[in-house]
């Protein structure tokens, strides 16, 4: 990115950004040789990879595919990679269905069939490739703009249709919805995940999310929330401030129907 958009608030870099992403994304990986180094010994090795086995011990390989997933944080979860590669993950008792992270089922759903080798595809090679790229940007906009890279990520992931337990699944999705409902990071990633549930499913309207404008809105509230009241406080919150307080309305605020603060819980405690 830029040092003259980097230079820019959260929110006007992103509304730079969001109008044409892939733009961005395509200009960053010119100046990425790391991202480019790693998709050319990807793309040299994928037409060798015919098993799980083979992906699990091919880590170059394996980092590509899981950086182009958003399960980067996965890559030394063995155990639940193999699951997602060996279930069906149309079974209401496999692993990805169970977990209703949409990352993890798109990764199963590519490659829980190996009769013919997922990497096999060219089209399957190039939207790795792609989604690769597009997810190493957004990690470096979030490195240089706190948040940033979480917003866009939002953007376009969101759907109309999303679940609650869609966005409880997904940590950047999560989130992005506990700052703009007002709850706390630190107390409500302590919380287990029923309390979280019925929490965030009295805030969160989802009625917001029902077009790309009101995700988009959703998206910016998060962004001046954060400029706001960032994140990483040592304060511990208050019970007013877990519930998600009511706030004022000055500032930047006033463009906005919501609260503040944020975090992200562990998808493993409501699975295990």
């Amino acid at each position: 990115m830029s040092s003259s958009i980097s230079a820019m608030p959260a929110v006007p870099q992103y509304l730079s950004i969001v109008k044409d992403e892939q733009a961005s994304v395509n200009r960053w990986e010119k100046t990425s040789s790391s991202s480019q180094q790693a998709l050319t010994a990807f793309k040299a090795e994928a037409s060798s990879i015919t098993t799980p086995d083979q992906l699990l011990k091919n880590y170059k390989a394996l980092k590509v595919v899981l950086g182009a997933y958003n399960m980067s944080s996965n890559i030394d979860q063995t155990a639940v990679l193999k699951q997602l590669m060996t279930q069906d993950p149309t079974s209401s008792k496999s692993l990805a269905q169970r977990s209703g992270n949409a990352s993890w089922k798109a990764f199963a759903t590519a490659f829980s069939d190996w009769s013919t080798s997922p990497l096999s595809s060219e089209d399957t090679l190039s939207k790795i490739a792609q989604n690769y790229l597009t997810n190493g940007y957004e990690s470096s906009v979030q490195d240089e703009t706190p948040g940033l890279g979480d917003a866009l990520y939002f953007t376009r992931t969101v759907t109309s249709d999303m679940k609650l337990s869609s966005i409880m699944a997904d940590p950047k999705l999560l989130k992005v919805a506990e700052k703009v409902c007002g709850f706390d990071t630190t107390q409500f990633g302590a919380l287990d995940y029923d309390q979280q549930v019925r929490l965030l499913g009295n805030k969160l309207d989802l009625s917001r999310l029902s077009t790309s404008q009101g995700v988009q809105r959703f998206a910016e509230q998060y962004l001046a929330l954060l400029q706001i009241s960032p994140e990483a406080s040592t304060t511990p919150a208050s019970m007013l401030t877990l519930y998600g307080s009511g706030g004022t309305s000055d500032g930047i605020l006033s463009l906005f129907t919501g609260s503040s603060n944020s975090s992200s819980s562990s998808l493993y405690s409501a699975l295990l």
